[in-house]
């Protein structure tokens, strides 16, 4: 007899280790296995198999107390949709103007409701009026693909210098054309002063003019470098400043992808000794 338990209890083990890892158990499964289970007493803990010892013990203090209770599903995840008239409101702003979801956000920003641009986009999609590759026309991207043949972003990068009291920041300023991907690359300079930096801007603008390239729209971040008189050089020219928001390098992809490359793939390969070394790198680089 104990031969053949220990035959039964090994094929149990084999079967169990080729089903799930969890194994859910109805009401009337726990009833067969405590009939069965309870007799045996502390001789379950080594025939069990399919449930854990201490599962079986709390089956059966939830059988004797009567506070077994079926498992609740749990609860959708995420947050929970939003009040009825609000979406009402977002339907009918879309419908009555057909924006964009920005614009659709602001107008409910107004209404004195928060909400974000993608629960506006969550809203749209269940009621049938767009869809998931529904394009903002108000979003960046599609702006910048609006005005790509018109529009340069600009940037600041630095580059490290030896010199015989240690390493100096040298810094320099870089322009794309978005249409083209052509850039441009100042002079470099240890002392990026709003003076030195007022001069690249005339320097570009004479180049952009002479390569028959547009400026129109200029995008830059909001380092203090930039000064009235650098944004004054471009609107001479009815150029736009387009100041991006702070803290978002993500709105100047293009040309931070730009000064990234131009570090990996040329900077990083030299030791810089002095700014004319540095100038000729960033010429050849920059046609590269």
């Amino acid at each position: 007899m104990a031969a053949q338990n220990r035959l039964l209890k090994a094929e149990n083990q084999i079967l169990r280790s080729k089903l799930p890892k969890s194994i859910e158990f109805t009401p009337k499964d726990r009833e067969k296995i405590l009939k069965h289970g309870k007799p045996l007493g502390g001789k379950i803990r080594q025939l069990l198999t399919i449930i854990s010892y201490s599962t079986f013990r709390r089956w059966v203090r939830e059988s004797e107390d009567g506070t077994a209770k079926p498992k609740k599903k749990s609860s959708r995840g995420g947050r929970p949709r939003i009040e009825e008239p609000l979406e009402d409101a977002i339907v009918r702003v879309r419908k009555e103007t057909g924006w964009g979801l920005t614009k659709v956000r602001q107008a409910v920003t107004r209404l004195g409701h928060s909400v974000s641009r993608q629960t506006i986009k969550n809203v749209l999609l269940r009621v049938g009026i767009a869809s998931d590759d529904d394009t903002d026309p108000d979003s960046w991207s599609e702006f910048l693909k609006r005005h790509a043949a018109v529009m340069w972003q600009c940037d600041f990068a630095c580059k490290k210098k030896w010199t015989v009291k240690g390493l100096v920041d040298v810094y320099l300023m870089m322009f794309i054309h978005l249409g083209t991907r052509r850039i441009w690359v100042s002079q470099c300079t240890e002392n990026p002063t709003g003076d030195w930096t007022t001069q690249q801007a005339r320097n570009f603008q004479m180049h952009w003019q002479d390569e028959d390239l547009p400026c129109e729209i200029l995008s830059r971040d909001n380092d203090a470098k930039y000064t009235e008189s650098f944004d004054t050089v471009f609107e001479s020219t009815k150029c736009k400043v387009k100041r991006i928001t702070p803290a978002s390098p993500n709105l100047q992809a293009h040309v931070e992808r730009v000064i990234q490359t131009l570090k990996h793939k040329v900077l990083n390969g030299f030791v810089v000794a002095t700014n004319q070394q540095l100038n000729k790198i960033l010429f050849v680089g920059a046609k590269w």
